[in-house]
């Protein structure tokens, strides 16, 4: 599991590298969020859900179904969409309700 941190659209709040159970992510020099190491990420998505500038990209591998899909999180009050891009360009659209997370 890995994921990008696209260093054009973040916007530095550091709101990801404070979620990182693994401490992954570090703030750079140019104030940019990096992942020097993503082969180590456990793919939890905390850092999805929590970027509000959309700059981090979930790779979907083969090995969860996503067949080289990427995921983004879109966060709307309560509401968590979970925007896939699929290998063929398509896009598919979760909505949860954070509020419901305990029900899962």
């Amino acid at each position: 599991m890995s994921i990008e941190i696209r260093r054009e659209a973040c916007i530095g709040c550091g709101q990801c590298a404070d979620v990182c159970p693994g401490s992954l992510i570090l703030i750079d020099s140019g104030g940019k969020a990096v992942i020097p190491n993503p082969e180590r990420c456990w793919g939890c998505a905390s850092c999805l859900k929590e970027c509000p500038a959309l700059a981090i990209e979930f790779f979907l591998g083969e090995d969860m179904g996503g067949m080289g899909g990427r995921m983004r999180v879109r966060r709307e009050n309560s509401l968590l969409h979970w925007d896939i891009t699929k290998p063929d360009g398509s896009l598919e659209t979760i909505t949860i309700d954070s509020r419901d997370s305990g029900m899962y």
